[in-house]
């Protein structure tokens, strides 16, 4: 990344934002909001919603097989941080071909990244199905987790290529202001998740009850639904970034360049965040299974209170991506802060429900009153600190859309490492279990907030060149 010396100064920028952005323009810029955050809103909650109940059903067996469940889910983030560096460049570049009208540039970048996410898929897939074993033993599973753990994550393994490959389409698709077709391919896919789940782990319709291995067939097969939908979604003639008249597969490497670009630092942050939770996992998985159970009920839904966040954060990838390619950072900058307003409102919605409802909320996953109680402990703090989360993912979304990944990288690397992982391990060692691992997570968060927000009240992401 360079910056651009000719351009204006941050505070003249600011006083162009006062002067340009009229009261119809502020009705358009959140129309344009929540036109494009809303459908990724609905994927990611009701995605997480689908998720919970593929733990519920899971957690119904025995807590042995929610451990099992999700012990695997640290390692599997892991591997698909190596799609980050595609799926940011992907979203940011095709982001300013999309603001300055190059829809066939776009449409490159589109093609680039469907062939590097099928080659990079398989390699993935294979090397997760013949080092599964190490990996569990590597997360620290105990002896009643372990067989059920390597069996999961094999099969899941085998559809590494499904899941890459349709996150890369869609973030292309997003990166064009399309954010309905993910949602759409996407929410089926988890539909048709959720029914063989009850087919297959509990044993219905002629079928036998598989446990575990029924819900690992089920991820797989639905995965494998939603890849093909997105593959038919960019070569269908009439979309944004259709690939129907582009022949052969060759490698573009200037559109390579430009990705990786972007997306190295991103892919890099990715990796670090996994593999600083892959850590922060097998510390609390060391403290035993009903504590590590628990722990898995409070990471599950943890995902649906970052998952209003992560819908705002992709919209304020591709809103200030496009208007810096049009030319109009005061647009960018009003995206981004309006973007974080919109995204906080829901955010706090959302935790106020998790602080006064922990319990019942728990208690839809196990009927283990030690597991319950420990889940209510960990629910509380993800309430606190949803304020401190919601901005950070968003205004991050936002430097991400300018081509600025570094800056999130920085965050990641010294939050996750230096505050969450390091804390977790004093203060479990400290006698404070699961709430003082939790508490450490909490503390990141606060840094990286405050870390982000500077970056972006600075201004100096108005001026990449990418």
């Amino acid at each position: 990344m360079k910056y651009d010396d000719d351009n204006k100064s941050i505070a003249n920028a600011n006083m162009e934002t006062k002067i340009i952005i009229d009261e119809d323009e502020e009705k358009d810029l959140r129309k344009r909001v929540i036109q494009l955050a809303m459908p990724s809103l609905v994927e990611l909650l009701l995605g997480t919603l689908f998720g919970m109940v593929d733990m519920v059903m899971v957690g119904r067996v025995n807590k042995e097989s929610l451990a099992a469940v999700g012990i695997t889910n640290q390692p599997t983030m892991l591997a698909l941080a190596v799609f980050q560096a595609l799926n940011v460049g992907s979203t940011a570049l095709v982001a300013r071909f999309m603001g300055t009208d190059d829809n066939e540039s776009a449409s490159s970048v589109v093609k680039q990244t469907l062939i590097l996410t099928v080659i990079m898929g398989t390699i993935v897939s294979i090397l997760g199905y013949i080092f599964a074993g190490n990996v569990i033993n590597f997360m620290g599973a105990k002896p009643d987790v372990f067989p059920l753990a390597v069996q999961y994550l094999k099969i899941i393994s085998l559809g590494g290529i499904f899941i890459s490959t349709s996150m890369g389409i869609a973030a292309a698709l997003r990166g064009a202001g399309d954010t309905v077709t993910p949602m759409r391919y996407n929410l089926i896919s988890n539909l048709i998740n959720v029914g063989l789940n009850y087919i297959l782990i509990y044993g219905k319709l002629g079928f036998p009850a598989m446990g575990v291995a029924g819900a690992a067939i089920a991820t797989t097969v639905s995965r494998f639904v939603a890849m093909i939908m997105a593959v038919l979604a960019i070569y269908h003639p009439d979309s944004l970034l259709s690939l129907s008249k582009r022949k052969g597969i060759f490698l573009d490497y200037d559109i390579i360049k430009r990705i990786l670009k972007i997306g190295i630092p991103s892919g890099v942050e990715q990796f670090v965040l996994r593999l600083g939770q892959v850590e922060f996992a097998r510390t609390v998985a060391g403290l035993g299974t009903t504590v590590f159970a628990a722990h898995q009920v409070a990471l599950n839904v943890f995902g649906l209170s970052f998952s209003p966040s992560q819908a705002f954060g992709m919209a304020a990838t591709t809103l200030v991506g496009q208007s810096l390619g049009a030319g109009r950072p005061e647009m960018a900058e009003k995206y981004g802060l309006e973007t974080r307003r919109m995204g906080m409102y829901v955010a706090v919605a959302i935790a106020s429900t998790f602080f006064f409802f922990g319990r019942q909320i728990a208690s839809i996953y196990t009927n283990d009153p030690q597991v319950i109680l420990l889940a209510i402990g960990c629910l509380k703090i993800i309430a606190i600190m949803q304020p401190m989360q919601s901005t950070q993912f968003i205004l991050a979304g936002a430097l991400r859309g300018a081509g600025d990944t570094r800056g999130p990288l920085f965050a990641t690397v010294i939050g996750i490492w230096g505050i969450r992982v390091m804390l977790a391990k004093v203060f479990i060692k400290m006698g404070f279990g699961l709430t003082g691992a939790w508490a450490a997570q909490a503390c990141d968060q606060v840094f990286r907030s405050i870390f982000i927000y500077l970056r972006y009240n600075s201004g100096r992401w108005k001026r990449l060149k990418v």
